[in-house]
C-alpha cells in the first residue's frame, strides 16, 4: 500500500509575500516547520507552479502557487538488508571489514538505507540492534561515502566502549593513502589546524581561525610525477569530520577527484599528459583508501593489524602515472 502523503499545495496572498519561501510555506501550512520545509526544498520536492524551487531562501510571490511533494515515511530504525560485505575479521566481539568506495556508513538523510548499518542488521541478527545507538549500531568510527578501506565494528556493548576509548586516545595504528594534487613540501610533516563547520557553506568542513576543534594530520612522500600528483601516507592524530580532505587543501594540495573540496583544475595538472590528466580529472570521488587498521582487541589483548590493496579504480590512477 503507498503511503506516500498527498502533495500540498499553497498559494501565497499579501501576508506572506516577500518571506522566504522556506517561512512562508511553514506558516501556512501549520504542521511541518521550516527546517524541514527548508529540507524539502533542498532535495527538490517543492515547486513553483510547476518549476522546481531550489533555494529556500527565495523571496515567496504573492498569487503563485507552490506545491510540497512530501515524501514516503521512513523507518525511523534501520531496516536489515542484505548487502554483501567483505569481512576481513570476526568473532563474538567485533568485525572488521573492507568498505567499498561508494557505500554510506549509517542512515541520514538522503541515505535512509543501503547502508553499512543494514547490512550489519542483517549480517549479525538481534545481536547487534541497540549497540550504540538506533541510527548508529555498533559504528565506533566512520569513512566518507566515497572514501574505502579497512572500518573495525563492535558486536557489543563492552567492545564498543573500549574501541571508543582507543580512538579517542589514538591508541590506534591506522594510515591512509591519498592521491593528491601538487608536491607537498617538506616530504614529511604535519598540518595542523582547527576544523569546524565552513562558515561559507553548512556542507563542508574548513580549517578555522576561531572555534571548530583540534585536528593533527602527520603525512609522509610515497611518490610524486612532475610535481603535478603525489601519493602519500597520511597517519591521524585526531579524528574530525572530513580531516584528511579538509588539510590537505588547505595546504592547496586536494586529493584528486574530491567533490567537496577540488573546486578548480590545478594548474599544475598541465605537467602531465592529456590522457593521464583527463583521468585524473575525470576520477568521480576522492582518491582516498584507508589502508591498515591495528589495534589490540579488547577482550584478548592479541595485536590485530589488517592493511587492505587499493580500490582498482585508484590502482588504474596509479599504473597511469606510473606509464606516463
Amino acid at each position: 500500500m503507498d503511503q506516500t502523503p498527498a502533495p500540498i499545495f499553497v498559494t501565497i496572498d499579501a501576508a506572506q509575500a516577500g518571506l522566504r519561501i522556506d517561512r512562508a510555506l511553514a506558516g501556512v501550512i501549520g504542521t511541518i516547520s521550516r527546517t524541514r520545509v527548508k529540507g524539502l526544498i533542498e532535495e527538490g520536492f517543492v515547486t513553483r507552479d510547476g518549476v522546481r524551487v531550489s533555494e529556500p531562501a527565495e523571496p515567496a510571490r504573492e498569487g503563485v502557487t507552490y506545491q510540497l511533494a512530501q515524501p514516503a515515511p521512513v523507518s525511523a530504525i534501520p531496516l536489515p538488508q542484505s548487502i554483501p560485505l567483505p569481512i576481513l575479521f570476526e568473532d563474538r566481539d567485533l568485525l572488521v571489514l573492507d568498505k567499498p568506495a561508494g557505500l554510506v556508513v549509517h542512515p541520514a538523510p538522503g541515505n535512509e538505507d543501503g547502508t553499512l548499518v543494514n547490512a550489519l542488521l542483517a549480517h549479525c541478527g538481534d545481536s547487534l540492534p541497540g549497540i550504540g545507538g538506533e541510527r548508529r549500531p555498533g559504528i565506533v568510527h566512520r569513512l566518507d561515502k566515497d572514501t574505502s578501506g579497512v572500518m573495525v565494528v563492535a558486536k557489543n556493548e563492552r567492545t564498543l566502549a573500549a574501541l571508543s576509548a582507543m580512538f579517542a586516545e589514538r591508541d590506534i595504528d591506522r594510515f591512509y593513502l591519498a592521491l593528491i594534487w601538487g608536491l607537498p613540501s617538506p616530504g614529511v610533516g604535519e598540518i595542523e589546524g582547527n576544523i569546524g563547520r565552513d562558515p561559507h557553506d553548512r556542507k563542508r568542513m574548513a580549517v578555522v581561525e576561531k572555534g571548530g576543534r583540534h585536528a593533527l594530520t602527520r603525512y609522509r612522500l610515497l611518490e610524486q610525477w612532475q610535481g603535478a600528483a603525489s601519493l602519500i601516507e597520511c597517519r591521524l592524530a585526531t579524528g574530525r569530520t572530513h580531516q584528511i580532505r579538509v588539510h590537505l587543501a588547505s595546504k592547496s594540495h586536494p586529493v584528486v577527484g574530491d567533490p567537496l573540496y577540488l573546486k578548480r583544475v590545478p594548474a599544475v595538472s598541465k605537467s602531465l599528459s592529456g590522457e593521464v590528466r583527463g583521468k585524473l580529472l575525470d576520477f568521480p570521488r576522492q582518491a582516498l583508501h584507508a589502508a591498515r587498521l591495528g589495534f589490540k582487541h579488547p577482550r584478548t589483548g592479541e595485536d590485530l593489524n589488517f592493511e587492505t590493496p587499493i580500490p582498482a579504480d585508484f590502482q588504474a590512477l596509479l599504473d597511469a602515472l606510473r606509464g606516463n
